[in-house]
């Protein structure tokens, strides 16, 4: 019963056998893929920046599936947009590929990866079912996120740019974010727990 308690929701929900633990595996991460290409596209445009949802994905994506799983989905879905695929916020009117994972999202799409692995982990130890712990810990990813991209634009157009394009509109907007995915994931888990 307490190796239950240190397993995210994926994890715990996972069907048995080899092959089938494969299917499920991959199956989450492109459903992932597909949430977080939905997560970019849902924007709001503001004058120089958008506010998407990412953030909330990357964050709910990594307390339902565990360290693992949220960076093999980051990285997939990385890879999609590597390959040409229509993924990204921007994509395609800004440029498709390699060449705007370098413009200026570069740092926040490489922090994804950082950022789900530091929130799966807390689900790794069952702390999903804590919004708390949670908080927590999607605050520690939000602080990666927001710094790699801030690292990124300060190398492409400054530090006051980088700070005042790059960081400044997104912190209200991430908390919140972050709150929502905080409180949803324990809240799925317990409705699954009663089925």
């Amino acid at each position: 019963m307490i190796a239950a308690q240190t397993r995210s929701l994926a994890e715990t929900f996972q069907p048995e056998g080899q092959l089938a633990k494969a299917v499920w595996f991959v199956s989450l991460a492109l459903i992932g893929t597909a949430l977080m290409t939905l997560a970019a596209k849902t924007k709001i445009d503001m004058v120089f920046v958008n506010v998407t949802m990412q953030t909330f994905a990357v964050f709910a994506i990594a307390a339902a599936y565990g360290s693992r799983l949220a960076v093999a989905t980051m990285a997939l879905y990385l890879l999609e947009g590597a390959l040409g695929m229509p993924v990204f916020t921007g994509t395609p009117e800004k440029g498709i590929g390699l060449a705007y994972m370098v413009s200026s999202t570069g740092g926040y799409l490489i922090a994804y990866l950082a950022a789900a692995w530091v929130v799966g982990l807390a689900a790794d130890k069952g702390f999903a079912r804590n919004p708390v712990v949670m908080g927590v810990a999607m605050l520690a990813g939000e602080a990666i996120i927001l710094s790699l991209g801030f690292l990124w634009m300060a190398y492409l157009f400054g530090f006051e740019k980088a700070f005042a394009f790059g960081v400044g509109p997104f912190i209200i907007a991430d908390i919140l974010k972050l709150a929502l995915a905080a409180a949803i994931v324990p809240a799925v888990g317990s409705l699954l727990k009663r089925r």
